[in-house]
């Protein structure tokens, strides 16, 4: 059974990533990663998800997997997938790059 939270606040996933403790995904299209990316994410644009698995898997087992989109919506539905794939170790970064740019760091353009 997975204790761990479908959401991490952008905070929470700052933490996380300043720690070294998690890998961050983002699963935004091409195009809006051209207008605004979080440092140090991986673009894996949601429909490359599934060709992705097993990596994803692998780099689970070593970090969590903070998965970021737009708002949210997106990477909930890829963080629900992937663990229904046996992917435990994985969260939604709520609100996505939108609340991120709001919280955490207002240099990453909002559109």
């Amino acid at each position: 059974m997975n204790t761990l939270p479908l959401e991490i606040s952008p905070v929470e996933s700052k933490a996380k990533l300043d720690s070294g403790g998690a890998a961050l995904i983002d699963v935004r299209e091409p195009a809006e990663y051209a207008l605004a990316r979080i440092e140090g994410a991986e673009l894996i644009p949601m429909n490359t998800i599934p060709q992705r698995l097993q990596s994803l898997d692998a780099l689970a087992d070593e970090k969590l997997l903070i998965v970021h989109c737009h708002h949210g919506v997106r990477s909930l539905n890829v963080v629900d997938w992937l663990r229904r794939q046996g992917v435990a170790n994985c969260q939604s970064m709520a609100g996505g790059i939108d609340r991120w740019s709001a919280q955490v760091d207002p240099n990453v353009p909002r559109y």
